[in-house]
């Protein structure tokens, strides 16, 4: 049985933008949260990789040393009250890996790299929260420094979600070279932003929402640049938009910007970040745009307290899952039931409560595969799994469920990559057997003597005589089973009591 963990009156989340660095410590108050401290750090991470997509060493050490600025600030914080999110140039850089696990270990906490869908919805969650909750429905805009998010939503729930390689850094760097801010690089800059944005007008044309969102640095840096020299009245609009073009045009570079109401730390991504907005407006017939404060690090604390309070998006994308490939909700569950049960045998008290839940849920979607076909069934559930768009997780949990999931049957041997993760082979045993148990899909009555335990070599199951001698096909399973365990360097020893 779990044992609830008390909710926390304070968390806080690490946003690991490709241009921004952003820590938030929230008070939490009912249903709401406040923000107590908030830092900020513009590390262009974005601007640091290279052409072969690696991170250069500088931007490397910068980031580290945020974050180890940001891991003081969280010292005597638990995991289950942080949340860090690594965003799109973590997803794309090809020694992410290698930053990731050096950047942990500055800062204290996992980071969770999460796909553009998963940024999407979380981003609307955080827009959601400090907008009135009215009826109509919003397109909320999200410009980062290496994506834009795309979300049209009502009250709460993200409906539409989809993220573009369009960012403000990755932009700027790409079509102001060396800084020129001429009428040429702007209008190339504007229609490559169109050409992308064009895949997705279908489902986001006027027709499909009544107000227009903008969130994050970009969005208000527009809003209050335009405010602030007249060019419009609080909202984003095209018409001051193209006033602000005309003026950096002007003005002819980069280095030499100077505008009314920009922050310094905006001047060198804001060419870039203004042609995908003038994009966006022209591609989709935005009239007017208004702008919020809630933003990703907001969603993800919302979506942190949703968990503390039973009400985890990860439940509701398995629950989903589950319909959508017509899995046997009574064979999942008990498969689920029994994978649970053995996972604590061999966890005794010191239960990991992230692993099992990611068992619970490899268990309720290891037979998703089948809607594919029945023929290696378990290698079609692992690459659903692993390459879903799934709301709620990051893409380091679809990995391991993946893992979980295609573990559960079939040659061991393709698990030798895991050796090292030792909860990773304590639910692959327990689901496993669960499944062999189970294979009869109807209710089985278990054996009386059931145990299953680790040791120095591998695990060991306890089983009843009595019931193995009416149950030959699974105590049949089991000796096979043996023979697989060996083939990774594990034993597994069946005894009969």
């Amino acid at each position: 049985m779990t044992h609830a963990t008390p909710p926390h009156t304070v968390l806080a989340t690490v946003d690991l933008g490709s241009n921004s660095f952003r820590l938030q410590v929230s008070r939490v108050v009912d249903d709401q949260l406040y923000a107590l401290d908030v830092m900020k750090e513009t590390v262009r991470l974005g601007a640091g990789l290279t052409a072969d997509k690696h991170l250069n060493d500088d931007t490397w050490q910068r980031a580290l040393a945020c974050l180890a600025r940001f891991g003081e600030r969280l010292r005597g914080f638990v995991p289950a009250q942080v949340r860090v999110v690594g965003t799109n140039t973590l997803r794309v850089a090809k020694n992410a890996a290698a930053f990731i696990e050096q950047a942990e270990d500055k800062l204290g906490f996992p980071i969770e790299v999460i796909a553009g869908r998963e940024e999407a919805r979380l981003i609307y969650l955080g827009a959601a929260h400090s907008l009135p909750d009215t009826k109509e429905r919003r397109m909320v805009v999200d410009i980062g420094g290496g994506s834009t998010e795309f979300i049209i939503g009502s009250h709460y729930k993200a409906l539409v979600t989809e993220s573009l390689p369009l960012g403000c850094v990755s932009y700027t760097l790409r079509f102001f070279p060396e800084g020129k801010l001429t009428r040429g690089n702007f209008r190339d800059a504007v229609l490559a932003a169109r050409n992308e944005i064009q895949r997705i007008r279908h489902e986001y044309r006027p027709s499909e929402w009544q107000l227009a969102v903008g969130t994050s640095g970009t969005a208000r840096s527009l809003r209050d640049v335009l405010e602030i020299n007249d060019w419009s009245r609080s909202d984003i609009t095209l018409q001051g938009m193209e006033q602000l073009r005309e003026l950096l045009i002007k003005q002819g570079s980069i280095d030499a910007i100077k505008v009314n109401g920009l922050k310094a730390d905006r001047a060198p991504v804001l060419a870039g970040g203004l042609a995908i907005m003038i994009a966006v407006f022209e591609e989709l017939q935005v009239e007017k745009m208004i702008v919020t404060e809630g933003a990703l690090r907001d969603g993800v604390l919302y979506d942190l307290l949703g968990r503390q309070r039973e009400k985890d998006m990860r439940d509701s994308t398995v629950g989903l899952f589950k319909r959508r490939y017509h899995v046997d909700a009574q064979q999942a569950e008990r498969v689920n039931l029994l994978a649970e049960r053995l996972y604590r045998m061999l966890a005794c008290e010191d239960v990991e409560q992230d692993m099992l839940k990611l068992l619970s849920w490899a268990a309720k979607l290891h037979e998703i595969g089948l809607t594919i076909a029945h023929t290696a069934y378990h290698k079609h559930s692992a690459y659903i799994v692993q390459n879903a768009d799934m709301p709620g997780f990051s893409k380091r949990e679809q990995a391991t469920l993946a893992a979980i999931v295609l573990g559960h049957r079939g040659d061991m041997g393709k698990m030798s990559q895991y050796i090292s993760q030792a909860a990773l082979w304590q639910a692959v045993v327990a689901l496993r057997l669960a499944v062999l148990f189970h294979r009869r899909r109807q209710p089985v009555a278990l054996p009386e003597v059931l145990d299953l335990r680790q040791n120095a070599s591998g695990f060991e199951l306890k089983v009843s005589k009595a019931w193995l001698d009416v149950n030959p096909l699974t105590a049949s399973s089991f000796r096979q089973e043996v023979n697989q365990w060996k083939s990774v360097g594990f034993k597994l020893d069946i005894v009969q009591q």
